[in-house]
């Protein structure tokens, strides 16, 4: 049988075509594709041809061969249909709704490890945020929220917004986003933030100015997470950390750069940096954590936070160029796109 898969051709410009596909292996099953959502930071540095790091990027995702050798396929959210079973694959697997790292194509062949079955009772559409609201839990593993801190969100899309989501659940003292659109700003509070502001007004002046302090100089955020994709915004997360604070780098920025003002008041206040990536686990928490630990707190918070409410688009396949031009001209517009097959 054939199937009709996403390449990404060259910078800005992708392509739907024909493969043909094999019958299921041993082990493997036949996944027919319902939906998958498009990803607004990792697939437009991909789309724009910002995009580093290539052999990390195959690592974390098994349907990626020979990552940025255009043309190639990419995607990381895909729910489907298991519709024909290898030999020694148990009979149970058979028409199971499942969730897949996976690339953008009508069907693909899987493992049975690289597949999640879903309950028929989760909305699909709820399911496409899996790998989003895994990387917010991670985020939180990571920093570990501490009672009555004060922290804030710089980048209100998705990724953030799932934090947000998560951090409201804490007993914090405050809890500020930051995004340049009006809109995801109004959204940062739906999902529980104390206080949002456009980036332009995230002077450490302004922002201290209306935290505590305990001792003169050292009033600021105890935690900030940087998700906005934009490198700049860095130093503006530096700068509204207090003393001994921790920033969050959850933010890929591909081979975006920006200079970064790490003297002065960064060196004297000890602020600390940590990188949050959700291909592996906090070295401090693997004694006890897993991988499956972790996705099954991000499987118990999806129907607490139901974050199918930030769907903006809602298109077809076949309109895969449209959905990726609207996400790069007019990001304003989308906040989360999702393709139906």
């Amino acid at each position: 049988m054939k199937r009709r898969s996403l390449f990404f051709v060259s910078p800005q410009h992708v392509e739907i075509r024909e493969e043909q596909l094999p019958v299921p292996a041993a082990g493997q099953v036949l996944v027919q594709t319902i939906a998958s959502s498009i990803s607004a930071g990792t697939e437009m540095l991909i789309y724009r041809g910002q995009a580093t790091d290539e052999a990390d990027l195959a690592e974390s995702n098994l349907s990626v061969q020979n990552p940025f050798q255009y043309p190639f396929k990419y995607g990381y959210s895909c729910i489907g249909r298991v519709v024909s079973l290898g030999p020694g694959v148990p009979a149970e697997w058979a028409d199971k709704r499942v969730f897949s790292f996976h690339s953008h194509e009508s069907h693909f062949l899987a493992g049975l490890e690289e597949l999640i079955p879903l309950s028929d009772s989760m909305p699909i559409e709820r399911s496409l945020f899996i790998p989003n609201m895994e990387t917010a839990v991670n985020f939180l593993l990571d920093s570990r929220p501490v009672i009555g801190e004060l922290a804030a969100v710089f980048g209100t899309g998705v990724v953030g917004l799932l934090t947000i989501s998560l951090l409201s659940q804490f007993p914090l003292q405050m809890l500020a986003g930051i995004d340049r659109l009006e809109q995801r700003r109004t959204l940062a509070l739906e999902a529980g933030a104390h206080r949002v502001f456009p980036p332009e007004d995230t002077t450490g002046e302004l922002l201290t100015s209306i935290l505590p302090s305990s001792e003169k100089g050292k009033s600021g955020f105890d935690l900030v997470f940087e998700l906005s994709g934009s490198p700049y915004a860095l130093n503006q997360a530096i700068a509204v950390t207090g003393f001994a604070g921790r920033v969050v780098i959850g933010s890929w920025y591909g081979e975006k750069t920006a200079k970064l003002e790490l003297g002065g008041r960064f060196h004297r206040s000890r602020i600390h940096l940590l990188s949050s990536q959700v291909s592996t686990l906090t070295p401090g928490l693997a004694g006890r954590w897993n991988k499956s630990r972790r996705m099954a707190v991000a499987l118990q918070q999806l129907p607490i936070i139901k974050p199918e409410k930030w769907i903006t688009h809602r298109m077809k396949f076949n309109d895969v160029q449209a959905a990726y031009s609207i996400l790069d001209k007019s990001p304003e517009e989308a906040l989360q796109i999702v393709l139906f097959y």
